[in-house]
């Protein structure tokens, strides 16, 4: 369950964050109020127009001279006229108003059959889709919802915005003359509105003269569905825009879902499992470990962690079970020691068990000091920061220190290193304590008056290190036995328990440590015959 709710909460993240960017998609139905005005605008530029053209017609063709001489507009000239201007247009309606305001010609009267007096109505548009209905429906209330209650209608002049109960309200002639006088002649403001069904509705005042007298006033009204249309087509295209970057973000999120957020969520699983002890390596499936992304390489990086853990925890269990083994062996002996010490009466056997028993405690203190050492080296190789070092001059002063201290027969050391230096980055004492190890091992087997030759030379980027004596060699069998805890091959005339058997163990650590190698092999002669061992010890240069 925890698992399932984990997936589900990544799942969710991941689903937020690539909704985002479609917010902005949706957000876009919101602004397209500006689209819609400029339709509006170019659609009133050219109603105004043919309202003019109108205007110019009925003043030079139903324009008469009454018995007074003044000119004023003639009903029966401008009704048939004005009815033959707007018969192209289906959804034009066309009014003539006097300058008193009174109605002289209306386009949709006009004669029938017979001399009747036919009225006929605005040809209404063909009804909405379903489609645009709904989204029409939802785009407005979503819209109001947003916007509060101020007018979001975007329509452009005086009759913007206008009460919904006068709807079907129309300017009439001395309002249109009003505005016109008050814009010095200029254009009067168009009348944009809707009627009850919600048709857009554009109403547009154009006055009637002649020799700069104002004869009446056209006024030209036409359903402006155009406008209407192509709005709703950007809406509709942006809503399926929207509608398939959606599908696409849920079917993208489900992928990255499945292919980031699970094996990520796997690796967290194995990892739990790992840190509490029920598994020695990550139950991960191949095609995760296998994959050439991210996602593979902290797998692998996982399963290399878990393999290197794991072979540590078992490397200190060995460790611990042969400390406890070669710790035994001298507890044992001074347990031995002390009880027969108690009954024994003679002082020189007596003596005797006490030189045991003393051997045994130093050679107890030798392999706790050796023990301790070498648990705390990883730790104390991780916190020292690496220096450049001169390994020839290390060689150099550790022969000079041998021939001060050496007694009589000693081996003679011999260094065979350049004089220009063999630079290494390292931990210098450490360094110095397995030349140390290697050099006493070396003075162990080496004959009276042998030679020690310790030297250096640089190869492929390597710097190489060599202690070699001229004792008698190593078993072929165990030329890497020799570097294993506690093992000891030793020279039969040295005192047993003077080693503890983990200065090549420890040797090793710390050269490894180091990045580098280390190896024994045996120096033969042209015969073939062991003249004597060899250790070899491999760094990169600093």
């Amino acid at each position: 369950m925890a698992r399932a709710n984990r997936v589900s909460r990544l799942l969710r993240d991941i689903l937020l964050v690539n909704l985002l960017p479609l917010a902005l998609i949706f957000a876009a139905l919101f602004y397209l109020d500006q689209y819609q005005q400029g339709l509006l605008s170019a659609e009133i530029s050219a109603f105004r127009e043919q309202a003019r053209i109108y205007a110019g017609a009925l003043s030079q063709s139903a324009v008469q001279n009454n018995a007074g001489g003044q000119a004023q507009i003639d009903p029966d000239l401008a009704q048939p006229l004005l009815y033959q201007l707007t018969e192209p247009t289906p959804n034009a309606q066309a009014l003539i108003y006097g300058p008193d305001g009174e109605l002289i010609a209306n386009s949709r009267v006009h004669p029938g059959p017979g001399g009747a007096i036919v009225t006929e109505p605005l040809a209404a548009p063909p009804p909405p889709g379903l489609l645009s209905r709904v989204v029409g429906f939802v785009y407005d209330h979503i819209s109001g919802s947003v916007a509060g209650d101020e007018d979001q209608s975007g329509m452009v002049g005086s009759g913007a915005g206008a009460d919904p109960d006068t709807l079907g309200w129309q300017p009439d002639a001395r309002e249109a003359l009003q505005l016109t006088s008050a814009t010095d002649g200029g254009d009067t403001a168009p009348f944009v509105r809707r009627d009850a069904e919600g048709q857009l509705l554009i109403t547009v005042a154009e006055p009637i003269s002649r020799a700069q007298q104002n004869l009446g006033t056209v006024l030209l009204t036409r359903e402006a569905d155009e406008v209407d249309r192509a709005v709703l087509a950007v809406r509709l295209s942006i809503l399926g825009l929207f509608a398939l970057a959606l599908g696409l973000t849920v079917i993208v999120s489900f992928y990255l879902a499945r292919t980031i957020a699970n094996p990520i969520l796997r690796l967290a699983n194995a990892a739990a499992l790992m840190r509490e002890g029920r598994a020695r390596r990550p139950a991960l499936p191949e095609s995760i470990i296998e994959r050439n992304d991210e996602i593979g390489t902290l797998a692998r990086a996982l399963d290399g962690s878990a393999t290197a853990l794991w072979a540590r925890m078992d490397a200190i269990e060995q460790f611990a079970a042969d400390v406890s083994h070669e710790i035994k062996n001298p507890l044992s002996s001074i347990r031995s020691a002390i009880e027969t010490l108690t009954r024994v009466e003679d002082p020189a056997r007596a003596s005797r068990l006490l030189a045991i028993i003393t051997q045994d405690v130093a050679r107890l203190d030798r392999l706790i000091t050796d023990i301790s050492d070498s648990s705390r080296l990883d730790s104390e190789l991780s916190r020292s920061a690496p220096e450049v070092l001169d390994l020839a001059r290390i060689l150099g002063a550790l022969s000079e220190i041998h021939d001060a201290t050496a007694k009589q027969d000693s081996p003679v050391m011999v260094v065979d290193a350049p004089a220009d230096g063999l630079y290494v980055r390292g931990s210098e004492p450490r360094l110095v304590q397995v030349l140390r190890n290697l050099i006493g091992n070396a003075v162990s087997f080496s004959p009276p008056g042998g030679k020690i030759f310790l030297r250096g030379r640089e190869t492929g980027g390597m710097v190489e290190l060599a202690v070699e004596d001229e004792g008698p060699g190593i078993p072929d069998g165990k030329l890497e036995d020799v570097f294993d805890r506690f093992y000891s091959e030793r020279p039969q005339s040295e005192q047993f328990g003077s080693h503890s058997g983990l200065g090549l163990s420890i040797s090793r650590q710390i050269i490894e440590a180091h990045g580098g190698r280390i190896s024994a092999e045996n120096r033969r002669d042209d015969a073939g015959e062991v003249v004597g061992a060899r250790f070899v010890i491999r760094l990169s240069r600093g």
